[in-house]
C-alpha cells in the first residue's frame, strides 16, 4: 500500500507516492506557480517525465490532475493515506497528528506565526479531502520534533505576557529532515541513536543547525520564525532587533517592508547582488566575483558558529551531519566549515568530501577525526513513515 504524500506551498504542491517501509517512490511531481497563467503540472514515474499547463490552476485543479494519472497507473485504490508537511504547529503539536475539524482549526491558529506557509497547507489539505473523501489523513509538523526544547533553549528574554499570551518562543523548523539524517546517521555510523549526540545541518535555500541527543532535539537556530539563524538564500539570518525601528526611522520603510525584505532580498542574493543560489555562487566567486566571496565566506563563518553553538547544547558531540541541496552537493562549504572547527576534532578526508555527492553521501571526515557524514535527507519518506506510524497507534 501507498501513501501519497503532499507538500503544499504559497503557490506550489509537491507531491510523492511513496512506500512507507522501503521509501520506493512511484510517482511524484511538483505543481507550479499555482493561481497564475504559467502555472504547470510535472508528473515523473517510471523514468518518464510529463508537463501539464494547469492555466491558473488552484490546488484542487493540481490534485485533480494527480487524481487522473493514478487512475490511468492503476493505482488510485492502492492509496491507503495521506500525509502533509505542515510547517507550523506552535506548541500544541508535538507528534503528527490524524487530521479532524479540530485538528484544521488548531493549524489554522497558527497562521499567525506562518503566515506565509499554513495558509498553503490548509489550502492542500482541504484540496486533498475532497479528492480523497474518507481515506485517512495525517499533518506531519515542522515544528514538531523541536517541541523537546528545554525552556532554556527555547525561551526568549521577553515580556512574560508575549510568551504566555501570544506564543512568543522559539520553535525551530526543519524537524522532518532533522529527525530524518539524525536516524540516518545512526545507521551509517552503526551505533544506537539513543547513543549519540549529533549535529545536523540542513541548508539549502533555508539553512538551520539542530541538536539531537538520544534522537530528540535538544537546540536548534530557527526561532519563532525561519527568519532566526544561519544566512540564507534570501534571508538575512540574525540581525539586531533594533533594525526594524532605525530603518522605519530613517528610511520610511514599514514594519511589514523591512520583514519582507529581511526574508526575500537579503541573505546570499544581497551579499552577493548576484543570486541565491549557492552553486552560481561559487561558480562566480572562482571567477573572482567579489560579492559571490563575501557571501559565500559569511555564509561559512556564521555556519560554523551555529555549528559550535549547538555543541554547547549537546557538551558531547559524537559527529556532525551535512545534508540539504547546499549540504550534500558542496564540498567546498563543507571543506571551508570544518576548517573553522578544529576545536571539535574535526579533520576533513579531501578525496572522501569531493565523492560524497548527491544520491551517494557518507564519511568525509578523516580516520582520526569527529565523524563527519553527508546524509540525503528525504523528508517525503519520513513523512510516509510517521503518517504510517500515527495511523497504525490509532488503529492499535
Amino acid at each position: 500500500m501507498w501513501t501519497l504524500v503532499l507538500n503544499s506551498g504559497s503557490s506550489s504542491l509537491k507531491f510523492a507516492l511513496i512506500d512507507p517501509a522501503s521509501g520506493e517512490t512511484h510517482l511524484s511531481g511538483l505543481a507550479e506557480r499555482l493561481g497564475a497563467e504559467a502555472a504547470s503540472l510535472r508528473l515523473d514515474s517510471g523514468g518518464k517525465r510529463q508537463t501539464h499547463a494547469l492555466h491558473g490552476g488552484s490546488y484542487a485543479e493540481a490534485m485533480r490532475l494527480v487524481l487522473n494519472e493514478l487512475d490511468t497507473l492503476g493505482l488510485r485504490s492502492e492509496v491507503w493515506a495521506i500525509g502533509h508537511r505542515v510547517v507550523h504547529g506552535g506548541s500544541r503539536f508535538s507528534s503528527p497528528a490524524s487530521i479532524t475539524p479540530e485538528v484544521l482549526d488548531a493549524i489554522r491558529e497558527c497562521v499567525p506565526l506562518a503566515p506565509l506557509h499554513n495558509p498553503a497547507s490548509i489550502a492542500g489539505i482541504e484540496a486533498a479531502m475532497n479528492a480523497f473523501p474518507g481515506l485517512p489523513q495525517v499533518a506531519v509538523f515542522d515544528t514538531s520534533f523541536h517541541q523537546t526544547l528545554p525552556e532554556v533553549a527555547y525561551r526568549y528574554a521577553v515580556p512574560e505576557e508575549w510568551f504566555r499570551q501570544h506564543g512568543v518562543r522559539r520553535y525551530g523548523f526543519h524537524g522532518i529532515s532533522h529527525a530524518f539524517v539524525a536516524g540516518e546517521a545512526a545507521r551509517m555510523l552503526d551505533r544506537p541513536l539513543a547513543d549519540l549526540n549529533l549535529i545536523t545541518a540542513h541548508l539549502g535555500n533555508g539553512c538551520s543547525v539542530c541538536a539531537v541527543s538520544a534522537g530528540r532535539s535538544v537546540d536548534t537556530s530557527m526561532g519563532l520564525t525561519p527568519l532566526e539563524g544561519l544566512v540564507m538564500g534570501t534571508r538575512s539570518g540574525n540581525v539586531d532587533p533594533g533594525l526594524h525601528d532605525y530603518l522605519a526611522r530613517v528610511s520610511g520603510l514599514t514594519l511589514t517592508q523591512i520583514t519582507a525584505a529581511l526574508n526575500r532580498e537579503s541573505g546570499f542574493l544581497a551579499l552577493s547582488g548576484l543570486t541565491n543560489d549557492m552553486r552560481e555562487l561559487e561558480e562566480a566567486a572562482a571567477r573572482g566575483h567579489v560579492g559571490a566571496r563575501l557571501a559565500a565566506d559569511i555564509f561559512v563563518y556564521r555556519l560554523a558558529q551555529g555549528i559550535a553553538s549547538m555543541a554547547v547544547a549537546l557538551g558531547r558531540v559524537d559527529g556532525l551531519v551535512f545534508t540539504g541541496g547546499i549540504g550534500e552537493n558542496s564540498a567546498t562549504v563543507r571543506a571551508a566549515t570544518l576548517a573553522r572547527l578544529p576545536f571539535l576534532g574535526l579533520k576533513l578526508d579531501e578525496s572522501a568530501n569531493s565523492a560524497a555527492v548527491r544520491g551517494q553521501g557518507g564519511p568525509i571526515s578523516a580516520p582520526d577525526s569527529l565523524p563527519a557524514l553527508v546524509v540525503n535527507t528525504n523528508e517525503e519518506w519520513m513523512i510516509a513513515r510517521e503518517t504510517a506510524e500515527i495511523l497504525t497507534k490509532v488503529a492499535g
